[in-house]
């Protein structure tokens, strides 16, 4: 007997993401609203020609069904390294380099440690910094921002801005998030 393959969470994420209700996938499959509720919870067993027209109403490609999981494991120490020009920084790069939505950068940041005096930019939208011990300053055009343990600050990378280890005695630890990748 053949293992049945778990479909459901995928055709129900879908169908969530585009704001469809069960009603409206049903009806543009021209199946019942029940049908999809259990096929959503990997109740039942769709023939071909019920799982193509529920595929086209919610906007996937079949084969998107049957895809394994996409995951990317980086461990503790292991990611490529990364300067974008700063000093008394160890950086590495989190996320693996084919990702090109997100990219996340542990930093540690020794006392004296910044990314210089001059206010740089960075080609992404959105950038996050996260502290997770010590304190940072994010110098973000004529405003000055400290963060302490915990905090988090939110900016366009395209604004000039720069940082620096708040602290002449503790390392600074962070992480970055840059969206879209630069």
């Amino acid at each position: 007997m053949a293992e049945q393959v778990l479909i459901g969470a995928r055709l129900r994420a879908a169908r969530l993401s585009r704001g469809l209700t069960l009603d409206a996938v049903a009806s543009a499959a021209g199946i019942s609203t029940g049908f999809v509720s259990k096929l959503e919870r990997d109740q039942v067993a769709p023939s071909v020609a019920s799982l193509v027209a529920i595929c086209a109403a919610v906007g996937l490609r079949m084969g998107d069904l049957f895809e394994p999981p996409r995951s990317h494991v980086v461990r503790a120490g292991t990611g490529a390294p990364i300067n974008f020009g700063g000093s008394g920084a160890v950086e590495q790069v989190v996320t693996p380099g084919d990702q090109v939505q997100v990219e996340v950068i542990h930093s540690r940041i020794e006392p004296g440690g910044s990314g210089g005096d001059d206010l740089y930019v960075l080609d992404t939208e959105v950038e996050v910094v996260y502290v997770i011990q010590g304190r940072l300053v994010i110098t973000l055009g004529d405003e000055r921002h400290e963060l302490a343990e915990g905090d988090t600050m939110t900016f366009r990378g395209s604004d000039p801005h720069t940082w620096a280890n708040a602290s002449d005695e503790v390392d600074c630890e962070v992480i970055w998030v840059l969206t879209p990748a630069p």
